[in-house]
């Protein structure tokens, strides 16, 4: 079981742009016909998200009118989002929305999850705080062709070399797909 960060990055490190958009991923012409997805989150057991990924799915992905746009990717597997504020709830989701300490939430993700792994929507100071405590093993990030020159970065912290370990790249059209282990910290 790995508590992984699986996001699309531009080359600068932006996972969005500073109107939280994503519009830059969806213009990047990828032809490669295969979706790494699929296969990862047939992995996944519980996921994660800030409340500003969420309310990003409820306004483009069109979440309240069509419960399916998130049924359909993530079926009844759990997800937490963290917010300090009261969030409309996708109408057959399994959602639990939760605030403060990463550690306890972490824990009730591992018990929900079952031996699959955990996967960090996002954003970059939610995954961070995880990497704060020791419970990111694992960040995938699928770089693409793109600057955006501002924006939310990939993880809004220092975190050095010495906590990461390359483990595979690899070319799926378009993006290059780098995954690095994440040591705790010492």
């Amino acid at each position: 079981m790995k508590t992984q960060y699986f996001t699309a990055t531009t080359i600068d490190g932006y996972i969005a742009d500073e109107n939280n958009s994503l519009d830059w991923l969806f213009e990047v012409d990828d032809k490669a016909g295969e979706n790494p997805f699929a296969p990862f989150f047939e992995g996944v057991g519980a996921f994660a998200m800030g409340a500003t990924t969420y309310e990003w799915v409820l306004a483009h992905e069109k979440a309240l009118e069509h419960p399916s746009s998130w049924l359909e990717p993530y079926g009844d597997t759990p997800a937490w989002i963290f917010t300090h504020r009261e969030l409309p709830v996708i109408p057959g989701a399994n959602l639990h929305f939760v605030r403060g300490d990463v550690r306890p939430v972490h824990a009730e993700m591992v018990s929900a999850a079952a031996g699959k792994n955990i996967w960090l929507v996002g954003g970059g100071e939610l995954v961070a705080q995880f990497a704060d405590q020791g419970l990111l093993d694992e960040v995938i990030l699928g770089v693409a062709p793109v600057t955006l020159g501002a924006g939310a970065p990939v993880l809004p912290r220092r975190i050095t070399s010495s906590r990461y370990t390359l483990t595979s790249t690899r070319q799926l059209g378009q993006f290059a797909y780098l995954t690095y282990d994440v040591h705790p910290p010492a």
